[in-house]
């Protein structure tokens, strides 16, 4: 089986960093895209960066220049690292792997989710 979890969130200050993790386990083959989401309360879920399997990276307008997603393919892990955070960055923060793992002797393909983990940014 295949399982995503983060790790990495907290309460911080304005202006200060935090380092989110992703780590994928299981019977992986590859992992394919992968991306950093957030729900803030009432709020529908949104994509904060994503990078490809090749590196290429996006990111939504309101993290530009403050978040950088990275990826250590040889860790199976995706790392969101959050500088000059401000309270409105306040989410549950979700990590969305696509990962084509081994079923027996073929190699399939899923969407998975980790649990979430909760960035708090107050003072």
């Amino acid at each position: 089986q295949v399982q995503v979890a983060e790790s990495g969130g907290g309460l911080v200050q304005p202006g200060g960093s935090l380092r989110l993790s992703c780590a994928a386990s299981g019977s992986i083959f590859s992992l394919d895209d992968m991306g950093w989401y957030r729900q803030a309360p009432g709020q529908p879920r949104e994509l904060v960066a994503f990078i490809t399997s090749g590196g290429n990276t996006n990111y939504v307008d309101s993290v530009k220049g403050r978040f950088t997603i990275s990826r250590d393919n040889a860790k199976d892990t995706v790392y969101l690292q959050m500088n000059s955070l401000k309270p409105e960055d306040t989410a549950v923060y979700y990590c969305n792997a696509d990962i084509r793992y081994w079923s027996g002797d073929y190699v399939r393909r899923n969407d998975y989710w980790g649990q979430g983990t909760q960035v708090t940014v107050s003072s």
